[in-house]
């Protein structure tokens, strides 16, 4: 998906080269690559892990559930963040189905002329994608209960 945002006042204009919601592996260092180009002197990007624990308990099982929007919704957050941040190349994914502890939930990748505009748009792109976009996860817990939690719910 390539969203380009023109920025007013002849600023470098900012490109989303993909956001999608899809069931497949999300790859953290294909993102960084896609976000980088020859204008970019900082590539920033964060990899959400599944991990074996959540609220002191053991986890088992998690899995992804997304609204048929949901793909839309993470475009529409990716697009509103490259218009908010001049001259940035926007990369975010989101994975849906079972995962395993250890795979990739949530990738994001921003590149830029400089680094703290990469930092600050990669930290408001995966914030907002947390809070905006409707997925939800089911996770199995060791004791063999589970419980269904919002996206935007999951402490950060």
């Amino acid at each position: 998906m390539d969203i380009e945002q023109s920025a007013p006042g002849g600023a470098a204009a900012s490109e989303v080269v993909n956001a999608t919601v899809s069931d497949l592996p999300l790859n953290a260092e294909h993102a960084h690559d896609a976000a980088w180009s020859p204008e970019c002197g900082a590539v920033v990007g964060f990899s959400g892990i599944v991990r074996n624990h959540d609220g002191g308990r053991g986890v088992a099982s998690l899995s992804y559930s997304a609204h048929p929007s949901a793909e839309q919704v993470i475009a529409e957050v990716a697009a509103d963040i490259a218009a908010a941040h001049d001259g940035v190349r926007i990369w975010v994914g989101h994975r849906t189905g079972p995962l395993e502890i250890g795979d990739a939930a949530l990738v994001a990748a921003v590149g830029a002329a400089h680094r703290g505009v990469a930092f600050a748009a990669c930290s408001e792109l995966v914030d907002t994608v947390k809070a905006r976009v409707p997925i939800w996860k089911e996770q199995g817990f060791n004791d063999g209960t589970s419980e269904w939690v919002g996206v935007s719910d999951a402490p950060q």
